[in-house]
């Protein structure tokens, strides 16, 4: 029985470090950016847009949808890094084993 209770300790113990590590995930910050650095976005770990940041020289009234592109492009490859950071994160808890319920 003491092997049960060791297993427990564990589990607890792996448990705490995945709480600690969401933690981390979803306070961490990653940027992304398009037009060459024109467009700034800026997301959370919970894949939260945090701030965006716009060139004015960027803006032209006459091609609105070439900015609306870049501001698209800059959350996406924001999100992207964030979801990759996460995922590097916990696969070093998890040991690169797919977990369900241990994702992002």
């Amino acid at each position: 029985m003491a092997g049960m209770g060791k297993m427990l300790k564990q589990a607890q113990q792996m448990q705490a470090k995945l709480l600690r590590l969401q933690e981390e995930i979803a306070v961490m910050e990653s940027e992304g950016s398009a037009g060459g650095g024109m467009v700034k976005a800026v997301v959370n770990g919970k894949k939260d847009l945090v701030s965006i940041s716009i060139n004015p020289d960027v803006v032209d009234p006459d091609d609105v949808g070439m900015l609306e592109d870049l501001v698209l492009a800059a959350v996406r490859q924001a999100a992207d890094k964030a979801e990759a950071e996460g995922q590097e994160r916990m696969s070093g808890l998890t040991g690169g084993m797919n977990i369900p319920g241990l994702g992002m």
